[in-house]
């Protein structure tokens, strides 16, 4: 009698294994280090079928920027309650993101470093989910700040600036507290609220730095 046949495991889920193996050794190892033959073996199949499965090494890692990038996002998204004040809105939706970019380290490696430093496509996938977090935090800051001005017209450039600026140093922060032990995602957040809220706060009041007087 023969063995008893294994049973096939779905393709979908196969699938899921090597770019879970592949953002490891993207992360970790980066872009043009990372080989094929790792990605195989760490995922526990034949380098034939990886490229079977997802083509090429370049495909592959476009697979990974697209499924880590919607993964953010949705976990911003996702800690975000809209019916509570702006403030607390933006601390739950950064506390979501450093709590993810820090449980998914290699994840934020191959966003934040490895896909913005090898060229297109890879830094257009990644400028799109930037675009979108830009886009989210941008609405939440304009709700602040037309309550603050009693201004319900405020147009959403005049705050588009601050959201670009407070998402491009989250994205720094997050870096580095991945890099620093001991920093805990609540941490990161209180120091970028404390950094960016208090300053948004003096804006919408009508506290305007001034650059000095002599300045052309």
């Amino acid at each position: 009698m023969g063995g008893a046949k294994t049973k096939r495991m779905p393709r979908a889920v196969r699938e899921q294994q090597m770019l879970d193996a592949a953002v490891r050794i993207f992360g970790q190892r980066g872009y043009m280090a990372a080989s094929m033959d790792e990605i195989a073996e760490l995922a526990g199949v034949s380098k034939p079928l990886v490229y079977l499965y997802l083509n090429s090494k370049e495909d592959l890692f476009t697979a990974c920027i697209r499924r880590e990038a919607t993964a953010l996002t949705r976990a911003v998204r996702a800690g975000v309650r809209t019916d509570l004040p702006a403030d607390r809105q933006l601390w739950d939706g950064l506390l979501a993101f450093f709590a993810h970019t820090a449980e998914h380290p290699d994840a934020w490696s191959v966003l934040h470093l490895q896909a913005r430093t090898h060229g297109e496509p890879f830094a257009a996938e990644v400028a799109a989910m930037r675009t979108e977090i830009v886009a989210f935090v941008t609405r939440l800051v304009v709700v602040a700040a037309r309550a603050a001005h009693r201004d319900p017209d405020l147009p959403e450039h005049e705050v588009a600036g601050l959201a670009e600026a407070l998402v491009g140093a989250a994205e720094s922060l997050a870096a580095w507290a991945n890099a620093t032990p001991g920093v805990t995602a609540r941490q990161a957040t209180v120091t970028l609220m404390n950094f960016a809220w208090a300053g948004m706060g003096n804006l919408m009041r009508g506290n305007r730095w001034a650059p000095p007087a002599d300045e052309v």
